[in-house]
């Protein structure tokens, strides 16, 4: 009797412990207008928040104006997440004419978030709808569609030509591979209608000759975003399927310069974590990586021990870091700052190994990654180096 006592007294400790490092965050929506569908949902960053899906995790309807639902998260976790009525045709607006940034919270104790919607993207004219934005792609662009690797879910790719491509058949170029491919050069296809113009930067910074050409390829994200981003088995496998397959298509396909000094990858968000990931691992078929706003050390993900762990020879590798200073960002600023540190004492030197940049007053999104994407692509393809 006394043993089953003693076993029940700690399993009480134990969800008593458990409990004690989880924290309450309650979500109250008042939504003065809702339209014909009844239904609201929240999509973020968290399976727990749908994974950037807009139509899986709804509310509860406590009345006609007002939505609730209740998670638990450990302390530290950080959320990102908007309110949609499942789909991002008719997300939540607060500005007319403004697609909102996604809200930011970091779960430091029990919290009830309280977001009155005023208006929905489909209440406030077609300048808000998404089949109304116009793309904007500058220079040739090759699509491929639905390419399938194992296990992941098959995705579409989409490949920027430079200038001289079509005019001067015998020239080969290097190739950089970016992540997160519907958002980097047309804002009709990007998430949040926002792009990072990296095919307005290029074209413009070759034709001033200031920089090479090179090719761009343009890696469409999932539904699995997050975990083919970070460490753990879909990470695995996504940097699997670009190494072994989708850059062997590309060498094929194009006409590339397919050695390891003039193939790069990038990516902001944990589209940066991955960049570094394949530049580290995969430093035979890599030699540079661009990671802005990169979620080196934070919350679950962890690249900084990759580093801390290596004891093998130094990597011939050039790494471009940056981020801003608000929002996100700041939080992300403490994983950036044990990276560099940690590649200082592997002997990698700043200014020469890898760069950094801080935009003290930018966030975390598309509009800030465009104006800061000729940094790395001057950095990689300057014109007075040989490429």
């Amino acid at each position: 009797m006394i043993k089953k006592i003693t076993i029940i007294f700690i399993l009480l400790i134990i969800n008593q412990i458990i409990y004690s490092q989880n924290i309450s965050v309650k979500f109250e929506i008042t939504i003065p207008y809702l339209p014909e569908n009844p239904n609201v949902y929240i999509s973020g960053n968290k399976t727990e928040l749908g994974e950037w899906q807009p139509n899986i995790i709804k509310f509860e309807n406590l009345t006609a104006q007002k939505r609730i639902k209740q998670f638990s998260f450990p302390k530290g976790t950080i959320l990102e997440f908007k309110i949609t009525r499942g789909s991002w045709d008719n997300e939540a607006i607060y500005h007319a004419n403004e697609i909102p940034q996604n809200f930011f919270l970091k779960i430091t104790n029990d919290t009830i978030v309280r977001i009155t919607v005023p208006m929905w993207k489909d209440q406030v004219g077609r300048s808000n709808d998404r089949t109304s934005i116009v793309s904007t792609i500058t220079g040739n662009i090759k699509y491929h569609i639905s390419l399938v690797y194992r296990n992941l879910t098959p995705r579409d790719i989409i490949v920027w030509l430079p200038p001289s491509y079509f005019s001067n058949p015998e020239k080969k170029f290097p190739v950089l591979y970016m992540q997160d491919g519907q958002n980097i050069v047309d804002p009709a296809t990007s998430s949040f209608g926002n792009e990072w113009k990296i095919d307005e930067v290029a074209d413009s910074l070759i034709k001033l000759e200031e920089i090479h050409e090179m090719i761009i390829v343009g890696i469409n994200n999932t539904f699995d975003r997050r975990q083919e981003y970070t460490p753990g088995e879909k990470g695995e496998m996504y940097m699997s399927f670009i190494v072994n397959s989708l850059k062997p298509f590309i060498d094929s396909v194009y006409r590339t310069k397919p050695e390891r000094e003039f193939t790069a990858v990038g990516g902001a968000s944990t589209g940066g974590t991955i960049s570094f990931m394949l530049l580290w691992k995969y430093d035979n078929i890599f030699s540079k990586a661009i990671c802005m706003s990169p979620a080196f050390q934070i919350s679950d993900v962890d690249v900084v021990s990759w580093v801390k762990n290596y004891y093998g020879e130094k990597k011939d590798i050039l790494l471009y870091i940056d981020n801003g200073g608000v929002g996100l960002d700041s939080v992300l600023q403490f994983g950036i700052d044990k990276m560099m540190k940690t590649l200082e004492t592997k002997n990698y030197k700043k200014g020469i190994d890898y760069f950094w940049f801080l935009d003290e007053k930018a966030l975390h999104n598309e509009i800030a990654w465009a104006s800061r994407i000729y940094k790395p692509l001057k950095l990689f393809y300057e014109r007075k180096k040989t490429i």
